[in-house]
Parts: C-alpha cells; structure tokens; sequence
C-alpha cells in the first residue's frame, strides 16, 4: 500500500475560511493564511483551497491570497474555484500554487483538461467532481457543478474515467450527501470511482472520527482525505490523525 496522504481544505469565501453542510448554511472558520500555515505546521501533507464562490459570481481565483499562502505554507497546495482557462492556470501555478482544481470549466469544456495537461504535466491537474446521490438510479451519482447548485445529468463514474483519459492527474471526489454531517464518507461512491480509474482519488466530505479516515482509505481505496470539520474547529489535529492512521497500519509520512 503507499503512502496515504492527509489534505485538509480551506473553502474560501470573502476571503475567510467557512465551513457549511450539504453545502449550506456557512460559518466562518478563520483566515487562510493563518490556517495553512498552522497545517502546514502540523505536518498536513497538502492542503486544498477552494475559492467556492468565484464561479458563481464569475470571477476569478483570488490571486494575492495564493501568493500569501505560498509565502506561508511549505507543503504542496492546490487552488480552485472560477479556473476556466490554461491563461488562469499559469498564473496561479505561478504565484505559488502546485495543482489547480477544475469543476465547472472542466464540465462544460473538457478540453480544458487536456490542453491543461499537455502544457503544465496531468500532476498539475486536478479534477474535482462534486457528487450527489442519484434517486433514479440506485448505486449512481450525479455530476453538480457552480458550488452544487446546479445538477448536470452526468454520471459521477463514466466523468472520473473520461477526465483520467483526458488528462486528469487525480480526483477531488466530494459526496454532497456527506458533506459536512461528520456521519463518514460515501465509501460506496469512493470505492465506485477509485475502482474505475487508474489516478489518485481524494475522498472528500463526511469526516467527524479518525476512523472514518481509515474507513476512507480501506473501505473507499482513497488515495488521500480530505477534511475540513474537524480539523478548522479543532476536534483532532493533524498529528493525531496521522498516529492514528499509522497505528492501524496505514503508511503515513510521520
């Protein structure tokens, strides 16, 4: 097995950290900076910060906070949120970001993924597929795009293995339905998409136990966890998952 990595992600709103459930009823969680560097301090192998009103409002990633965390933050980060051109990917990975994280863009022009690729390398590219469970069709999900709110009739497994040939280095896969409960991951959708493609998967959405992380990675096949609950509001710290994960003999970077 390889090493798991533990990435805790800062979704960013007027530039504050918040935090909601199910997408919704936010509340703010701090300031960015300030909590990557406190990860990155920790020992987080990677951090994710996610703009998740730049494509609803249309606008672009907010470039000086990128260039404030990469002051602060000595581990890699990836930046998403209102990316829709390989013009706006250089100039994130040029102001400190490592990866950048395609939703919408990647929806609507899949292209997108492929010229993003084969000028910056698929390791830069990360797709990230917000899930909803789908009440038609049983053991299905649903592609949601522009922070969830709008739902796009594409199967969740069928996007994840186009985008791999595409050009996608990995998968932000977040379960909707989880999101923010502390009830566990959608290991069923986890396992559906981490079976599938041959790319790193990220699980996203759900944690509230260190045991769901481990869950995440045996039950799921993560590659990675994603937190957000549970590390802004200090109910573990990333030290704490780590020995935890390690005690039951995942590989971690200690």
């Amino acid at each position: 097995m390889l090493t798991k990595r533990i990435i805790p992600c800062l979704d960013v709103k007027d530039n504050r950290v918040v935090k909601g459930v199910n997408f919704l009823n936010l509340r703010d969680a701090g300031d960015p900076v300030e909590l990557g560097k406190r990860y990155s301090d920790e020992g987080a192998d990677e951090l994710v910060f996610l703009d998740i009103t730049a494509t609803i409002r249309s606008r672009k990633t907010i470039v000086e906070l990128v260039e404030k965390v990469a002051e602060n933050v000595f581990i890699p980060f990836t930046v998403g949120g209102g990316i829709n051109s390989v013009d706006q990917i250089d100039e994130l990975l040029r102001s400190g970001a490592e990866k950048v994280s395609l939703n919408t863009a990647a929806v609507q022009n899949p292209n997108l993924l492929s010229e993003a690729a084969q000028r910056f390398g698929n390791q830069c590219v990360v797709l990230a597929i917000d899930a909803r469970r789908s009440k038609e069709r049983k053991g299905h999900w649903q592609v949601t795009v522009k922070a969830g709110s709008e739902p796009t009739g594409l199967d969740v497994v069928e996007w994840a293995v186009k985008a791999e040939k595409l050009g996608a280095g990995e998968i932000l896969l977040t379960s909707m339905d989880a999101d923010g409960t502390k009830a566990g991951y959608d290991n069923e959708l986890n396992k559906a998409v981490s079976d599938a493609v041959n790319i790193p998967v990220i699980a996203s959405g759900g944690a509230g136990e260190l045991e769901h992380l481990y869950d995440a990675v045996v039950k799921g096949g993560a590659d990675a966890v994603l937190m957000a609950s549970i590390t802004h509001f200090e109910n573990y710290t990333i030290t704490q998952m780590k020995e935890y994960l390690a005690s039951r003999g995942i590989p971690m970077n200690l």
